[in-house]
C-alpha cells in the first residue's frame, strides 16, 4: 500500500470530489479512481459510495479516514524530522483552540514562548472541541486547548488532558442597553430579554444556569459564530452569554455584564500520548498563566 494512496484518499475525503482531488493532486481523475480502488481492494469494502455530484465517505471510509490522516500526518513529520536533523529547522507548531480561546488566551501565550524562545514557525486552527479532538489523534494537530463546556470532554486513551485555569461566563449587551451600566447582574435581571446562542454548549451552559435560578430563557436566535452573536448583540437585537476570557477582544459598541454565581467552564490542554512537540511543556506553561 503506496503512502500515496493514502495522501489520495486523504484529499478525496476533505474535497468530496474525485475531480477536485486530481486537479489538487496534479494527477489525472482515473488515476485517483485506480488509487482508491487499490485501497478498497485491500481494505475488502468500499471506502467511497460515487453520488451525482461528488463522492462521499462511507462509514467503513469515514473509520479508515481517521487513520490515514494519521499516517499521512506521521509521514509528513517524519520527513520535517530528517531535514530538522541536518538543517537545524525547527519543527512548526499546530495550536488548535475552540473560537473564543483562539481569539484570546492562545495569542497571548504564544507572544510570551516566542518573546522566550525567540521565533518559531506556528499556526492557528480554531474549532469546536470535537472536531480538535479528532485532528490531534491524527496528528494534524500538536495541542489543542479547549473547554469542559457541554458535551464535556473527550474520553480516548490516546490523549492527554492538562487543566489550564477556568473561564467565568460573562453577559454581552449594546452599550445602550438598560442594564449596560451595571457592574453585576442576576440572570432574572434578564429573564425577559431575548437571547442569541452560538452552539449547543454555551446554550446548555444558558440553561442550566438560569434553571438553577427558577428561570426559563428563550433563545431566539441562532448565531453562525461568536462574531455573529456579539453582532446581533451590538445592534440590541439580543443578548448573549460569552466567555470572559474573550471581553479584551470585544468590539466597543457591546459591553460585558458579570452574572452572580456564574457558570464557569474549565479550560484544558489537549495533546496525544505520542510524540510531543518539543514546545509542548513551555506552551502548557504560559497557558495557564493566561488561563487562570
Amino acid at each position: 500500500m503506496s503512502l500515496t494512496a493514502w495522501q489520495t484518499f486523504v484529499v478525496v475525503g476533505r474535497l468530496g470530489s474525485l475531480s477536485a482531488a486530481a486537479a489538487a493532486l496534479g494527477y489525472t481523475q482515473s488515476a485517483v479512481s485506480r488509487q482508491i480502488a487499490t485501497l478498497e481492494a485491500l481494505a475488502g469494502v468500499p471506502l467511497i459510495e460515487r453520488l451525482p455530484r461528488g463522492v462521499a465517505l462511507t462509514a467503513a471510509g469515514e473509520a479508515f479516514g481517521m487513520h490515514a490522516l494519521t499516517v499521512v500526518n506521521a509521514a509528513d513529520r517524519a520527513v520535517h524530522a530528517a531535514r530538522s536533523a541536518t538543517t537545524g529547522s525547527q519543527r512548526p507548531l499546530i495550536i488548535g483552540a475552540t473560537p473564543s480561546l483562539a481569539a484570546s488566551v492562545v495569542p497571548a501565550a504564544v507572544r510570551r514562548l516566542l518573546d522566550e524562545g525567540g521565533p518559531r514557525p506556528w499556526s492557528l486552527v480554531p474549532a469546536l472541541t470535537r472536531e480538535l479532538s479528532a485532528r490531534v489523534v491524527s496528528g494534524e494537530i500538536d495541542l489543542a486547548v479547549i473547554t469542559d463546556a457541554p458535551p464535556g470532554l473527550p474520553d480516548q486513551p490516546e490523549l492527554l488532558l492538562e487543566p489550564l485555569g477556568s473561564d467565568e461566563m460573562m453577559v454581552v449587551v449594546s452599550t445602550s442597553h438598560r442594564l449596560a451600566r451595571r457592574k453585576r447582574v442576576r440572570i432574572t435581571d434578564l429573564a425577559d430579554d431575548v437571547w442569541v446562542e452560538d452552539n449547543d454548549g454555551s446554550a446548555a451552559l444558558l440553561r442550566n444556569h438560569a434553571a438553577r435560578a427558577g428561570v426559563s430563557l428563550t433563545i431566539d436566535f441562532a448565531a453562525a459564530d461568536l462574531l455573529g452573536k456579539t453582532a446581533m448583540a451590538a445592534t440590541n437585537h439580543a443578548v448573549a452569554l460569552i466567555p470572559g476570557s474573550l471581553v479584551p477582544a470585544l468590539r466597543p459598541d457591546v459591553t460585558a455584564l458579570r452574572l452572580q454565581h456564574a457558570p464557569t467552564r474549565g479550560i484544558y490542554a489537549l495533546l496525544s500520548a505520542h510524540d510531543p512537540h518539543p514546545a509542548t511543556a513551555d506552551l502548557i506553561r504560559l497557558l495557564r498563566k493566561h488561563s487562570s
